[in-house]
């Protein structure tokens, strides 16, 4: 075959693509359990995060099994549905509608006391936001919080994960009596409210997300919430 004309080179181009696709597959393939491995501590970790709990790839699965002594799932009637609540991908769950959704708890002993974990999702400014709110044994008084991003400004959305806005949240009230008021995150420095937060400076958008992330979900988990 001549080398140098156009179908030796159509050909050697075509093996060469399969074989570089085949490789990548191949290395794609040996990096999935490495990959699994670490989705999973990292969502250990979030969830350890939201009872204050601080850990690291490495003991994040000793301290979720010290910590987390159930888990389940349940529906948007609060009630328990089969299937196992760490596996729900609560960013595919998103766009399914509510009355279809699987609602993960994790219940928590931490030093005595139970803590109930909800996981929660929603959109900032430029893009999806999600976290972990933990709750007290009245499933009303807010534990901690934990709360990520995909792509918010530095300085600006991205402050919704630190501690100084998280800590905020520490002590707050989702219920007023029977009403579930959820949190409201106030522009101006002026929350004072058992219910209220202080917004981030410059991140007013981001932090109406955190908002309707929280009222949306714990609408959502309201039935199981009001159980006794």
């Amino acid at each position: 075959m001549n080398k140098q004309g156009n179908t030796y080179t159509f050909i050697y181009s075509v093996i060469l693509v399969v074989v570089v696709a085949a490789l990548l597959s191949i290395i794609s393939l040996s990096l999935q359990p490495r990959q699994n491995e670490n989705r999973q501590n990292e969502k250990r970790q979030n969830i350890l995060s939201a009872i204050h709990i601080s850990s690291t790839a490495q003991n994040s699965a000793e301290l979720f099994n010290k910590y987390i002594k159930e888990q389940f799932i349940v529906n948007d009637k609060g009630q328990r549905i089969e299937g196992n609540a760490f596996n729900v991908d609560i960013k595919e769950q998103y766009n399914v509608a509510a009355d279809k959704r699987e609602f993960p708890v994790f219940v928590a002993d931490v030093d005595g006391a139970t803590k109930y974990i909800l996981p929660i999702y929603g959109a900032g400014l430029w893009g999806p936001i999600w976290g972990y709110i933990s709750l007290d044994a009245d499933k009303s008084t807010i534990y901690g919080t934990f709360f990520d991003h995909q792509g918010e400004t530095p300085g600006l959305g991205a402050e919704i994960t630190t501690p100084a806005f998280n800590n905020q949240f520490q002590n707050k009230q989702i219920f007023s009596g029977e009403e579930l008021v959820s949190i409201l995150v106030i522009k101006g420095g002026n929350a004072t409210g058992k219910n209220e937060v202080d917004a981030i400076s410059g991140g007013t958008i981001t932090s109406k997300g955190v908002e309707n992330m929280l009222r949306n979900y714990l609408t959502y988990y309201e039935p199981f919430l009001k159980q006794k």
